[in-house]
């Protein structure tokens, strides 16, 4: 269990990227093998030429070449990844050139619609790129004209990634080597955003054309009963609604719901992107507006004002007959439209704790 953070504020501090724990104990490991150099800890430079001391647990050979470890601090980010043991093999080649294995805890590609193809490895992108830098540069340095294999491990990664949305992405056995920046900023939930965007390029490119942003699974157990829709059309959106309705710019999947609890999809209605209460609070008055506009008394909007939830206002309202949730289904979808391309359909369901529809808005 992670540290209580402390009661006074403080600044939060950034950590590393599982694609920087892997630079790093790569370089270590090769740099052991060229010139049995072994230390306590190692330097690399991030994308942005940042330069970063990560301190590794252990740098040693063994029967294949050597491996090198690192504990992944996320700072205080609240990162599933946060204090797992991430090591890493390197064997040299007699081909130049690098070449990227999964090894424990790291998943492989089964589905096509992300940036890697079926059958690699997980490891991304710019982590490839970070590595294969560092790699390069200590050929070059040490005068070696051959290869690696770089195999990256996880303890327990396999039970890590259940905790993220890999199994649903077609990602199987592991993690994600994850990290564009190199850097993890606190709360900022990017490795979130992008399972999310993976999702929608996962389903869109497998060929289906409806998808279900849900933000919890109390969401996705109403969409599975309305529609029977598959783990793969739904997207695990959380609070992060902005993320469903920028990425749809990108890929206009043909048709869209968005279902969630109704004081989250109030504040949809109002035009927030985050849904954290955080970032964004229910609006009461606004809620009693609304109401008013389709027939709420002025009692009933006094006592929606006063209510202690927005549950409690939407009770209060239906109580009277006025569909309140129908409402605010209504204003969502409209702010749903403002951001996403006019050929994509659209529907918004809102729900109560019990998972049963309150409110609706959109056909599809």
């Amino acid at each position: 269990m992670r540290e209580e953070t402390q009661e006074q504020p403080a600044p939060l501090r950034s950590g590393l990227t599982t694609g920087s724990c892997a630079t790093a104990t790569s370089l270590a490991a090769a740099r052991l093998l060229l010139t049995g150099e072994c230390h306590d800890a190692v330097s690399i430079t991030l994308p942005k030429g940042k330069v970063v001391q990560m301190r590794l647990e252990f740098c040693r050979r063994n029967d294949q070449g050597a491996e090198a470890g690192t504990l992944k601090d996320a700072g205080d980010d609240p990162d599933v990844t946060h204090g797992a043991l991430l090591y890493t093999q390197v064997r040299l080649l007699a081909e130049p050139g690098i070449r990227f294995v999964a090894g424990k805890g790291v998943g492989t590609v089964t589905r096509p619609g992300l940036v890697l193809a079926v059958g690699e490895p997980a490891i991304n992108p710019v982590p490839r790129r970070m590595i294969s830098e560092h790699l390069q540069q200590l050929a070059s340095d040490c005068a070696y004209a051959g290869g690696f294999e770089v195999t990256v491990n996880v303890r327990d990664g396999e039970q890590l990634a259940l905790k993220t949305m890999n199994p649903r992405l077609g990602i199987l056995g592991g993690l994600s080597i994850l990290g564009t920046s190199g850097i993890v900023r606190p709360f900022s939930c990017s490795a979130y955003i992008a399972s999310i965007h993976q999702g929608i390029d996962v389903a869109h490119t497998n060929g289906y054309t409806h998808i279900a942003a849900c933000t919890g699974n109390a969401s996705e157990d109403t969409i599975r009963r309305v529609y029977g829709l598959p783990e793969i059309a739904l997207i695990e959106m959380g609070d992060f609604v902005g993320a469903v309705l920028k990425h749809l710019r990108k890929v206009p999947v043909a048709q869209v719901t968005l279902c969630g609890g109704f004081g989250k999809i109030s504040k949809l209605a109002a035009g927030h992107m985050d849904l954290h209460s955080r970032h964004s609070s229910i609006n009461l008055p606004q809620l009693a507006g609304w109401a008013a506009d389709i027939g709420a008394d002025p009692a009933l909007q006094t006592a929606i004002v006063a209510a202690n939830t927005s549950q409690q206002a939407l009770a209060l309202a239906h109580a009277q007959g006025i569909a309140l949730g129908d409402a605010v289904c209504d204003h969502a979808l409209a702010f749903a439209r403002s951001v996403v391309p006019a050929q994509v359909r659209m529907e918004v369901i809102a729900i109560d704790r019990q998972g049963g529809i309150v409110g609706r808005a959109g056909t599809l």
